[in-house]
């Protein structure tokens, strides 16, 4: 997987919002608050080929967590990110 191009994260009043841009988003209508811990792996996996377990990695590097439940937090993001189209195969 990888981001679709023309989304980039910014930082608004403390907040972290995804931003489409660019002619391919033009009808993208949908403004997507991420929180610290999607934010932090959207930064770490930008321009690069990325799988679930990749994430995980990411995740018990950085945070207090057992694979097992990053794990399934990566796989829910996923099918998020995928879901509202900011993710492509």
């Amino acid at each position: 997987m990888k981001e679709k191009k023309g989304f980039n994260l910014r930082t608004i009043c403390g907040e972290n919002i995804l931003v489409a841009e660019g002619e391919e988003n033009i009808d993208f209508n949908s403004i997507i608050s991420m929180n610290e811990t999607a934010a932090y792996l959207w930064r770490k996996l930008l321009g690069k080929e990325f799988t679930s377990k990749e994430m995980v990695k990411l995740l018990v590097a950085e945070y207090d967590v057992d694979e097992q439940t990053a794990l399934a937090d990566s796989e829910k993001l996923v099918s998020d990110w995928q879901e509202i189209g900011i993710i492509e195969d």
